[in-house]
């Protein structure tokens, strides 16, 4: 079958890879129909992103994670309610399910994860096989927006790390698609939103959603944010940017018994004053991927909010471009918010 494989760091190429056959029991056979590509995509296919060597060679590899597409064929054993002929996002987590996080409910958070087009075989192909406990039925949305159910699941769960809650005065720091689908979600909850970016058409969708915006290059934004909030601050930061010095202004703009939660990813440290955890007692939370729960609430979430997710997908590609519109993005990353691959196109 087709695929765009990631031969090495830096190599992209379209080529053929051996079909997946049929479906094993418990597995579902799907026709990707749209990918969404993502920071961490770029960073690997650069080879910034590298996996534990348990998982043996990181390449050659069939990228893609955010997916929606339409089931092809059910193994033994499918779950009830699934068909062929439905279209289903994919959640791309399996964890060990016996290590300490997953014994304890937070499958997200296992250090033994495999994630689909990073540890395992992924969507840009023609047909990717999948545990049917990852597949998710999303109705009538268009296939593009099935493909940001992943992104969004990501949002929900910082949403849910941040208990976010109706009234809440939130401060998201960074409007890149995450940062985006943090500030839906936090309005869908009935939350205040501000969210703060260097680049100002990037601020656009999320003014369009309801969200106050502030341009952090144009302004002191610890101050800015806490005259925005009122009483003593915001009651939720959502770092989206993975910056030290935006951790930073997080940790010094959340009000006393604040949350800050980090979902932005980098390498570097961060220096943070220790009196602020004793003198506010906030709560510095991290978090990562998402759960089944979080999942299955993304795909509603989606749903009820079409026009305001479709406004963040700038860039489509049939499957044959995909590697000129990979380096495209990672040449020019102001200019783009979210690449889909329609892997359905001609």
């Amino acid at each position: 079958m087709r695929a765009v494989v990631t031969s090495g760091a830096g190599t992209m190429e379209v080529g053929e890879v051996a079909d997946p056959g049929e479906p094993g029991p418990g597995q579902v056979l799907v026709r990707p129909e749209a990918v969404g590509i993502c920071g961490s995509d770029l960073h690997f296919f650069t080879g910034e992103l590298a996996t534990p060597p348990a998982f043996g060679s990181q390449y050659p590899r069939v990228q893609g994670h955010e997916f929606a597409g339409v089931v092809e064929a059910l193994g033994p054993g499918g779950p009830p309610g699934l068909a062929v002929g439905q279209r289903v996002a994919v959640h791309p987590l399996s964890s060990c399910g016996r290590c300490r996080a997953c014994r304890i409910g937070r499958p997200n958070a296992c250090p033994y994860f495999r994630l689909v087009g990073v540890h395992v075989d992924g969507a840009l192909a023609e047909r990717v096989t999948v545990a049917a406990g990852q597949v998710f039925d999303v109705g009538d949305l268009p296939p593009v927006l099935g493909a940001f159910c992943e992104p969004m699941s990501i949002a929900v769960r910082a949403l849910v790390r941040g208990a976010v809650a109706g009234g809440d005065p939130v401060v998201v720091l960074g409007a890149g698609p995450i940062g985006q689908a943090v500030t839906i979600g936090a309005l869908d909850r009935g939350a205040r939103v501000l969210i703060t970016d260097v680049v100002a058409d990037r601020l656009a969708p999320a003014a369009a959603a309801g969200a106050d915006v502030l341009r952090a290059d144009e302004a002191d934004v610890v101050a800015a944010a806490r005259d925005w909030a009122g009483d003593e601050g915001p009651a939720v930061v959502v770092d989206c940017t993975g910056q030290p010095s935006a951790i930073a202004d997080a940790v010094t703009m959340v009000s006393p018994a604040g949350r800050v939660v980090v979902v932005g990813i980098s390498h570097d440290e961060v220096a943070l004053p220790v009196n602020a955890f004793t003198r506010k007692e906030l709560d510095l939370l991290g978090s990562t991927v998402c759960t089944r729960a979080d999942f299955a609430e993304a795909v509603q979430l989606v749903g009820r909010h079409r026009a305001q997710v479709e406004r963040l997908v700038t860039h489509q590609v049939p499957l044959p471009e995909a590697p000129a519109a990979v380096e495209n993005a990672l040449r020019r990353p102001g200019d783009v918010m979210k690449l889909v691959i329609r892997v359905d196109a001609a």
